[in-house]
């Protein structure tokens, strides 16, 4: 009987290892436009300076295989001990599209909400800026792309 319960432990964790968030299912599902998160703005600017700043190349940190530049050492260092609290929502897809269709879609690194201390990236462009759609029913969107982000990253 024990050697039972042995070896269903192992296999469910097994089977939970291989859910892992892992550098390579990051590096294929996160929006990494040129091999950079958030085409290279800094993350910790959004919450700090309230504004979408590009980073600098030589203020750059790797996360769980996900590069990432800021513009500063100060900004860098304080990704590097806190990396949950800076890193975008969705893998920094728009938020929208996927709350709304589960889809992956482009966004615009300057169209943004933080919220609950939670960054959120949305598409604007072509006279479609999607944080606006976003904003007219918040909450359910939010629950809705909260569940189709598992199906990408479990």
């Amino acid at each position: 009987m024990k050697k039972q319960i042995a070896l269903l432990a192992l296999v469910v964790l097994s089977a939970c290892a291989g859910f892992a968030q892992t550098p390579e299912v990051r590096k294929k599902q996160y929006n990494l436009e040129s091999g950079l998160a958030i085409q290279g703005y800094d993350p910790v600017a959004y919450f700090t300076m309230q504004k979408a700043v590009e980073g600098k190349k030589e203020f750059s940190a790797n996360y769980n295989g996900v590069t990432y530049h800021f513009t500063s050492k100060a900004n860098r260092d304080e990704f590097t001990q806190h990396p949950m609290r800076y890193e975008p929502q969705f893998g920094g897809w728009c938020a929208y599209a996927m709350g709304k269709k589960g889809e992956k879609v482009e966004v615009d690194p300057e169209t943004f909400k933080v919220v609950d201390g939670k960054l959120y990236l949305f598409y604007n462009k072509y006279f479609n800026n999607t944080l606006k759609s976003w904003n007219q029913d918040e909450a359910r969107l939010k629950t809705q792309a909260d569940n189709h982000w598992t199906k990408f990253v479990p």
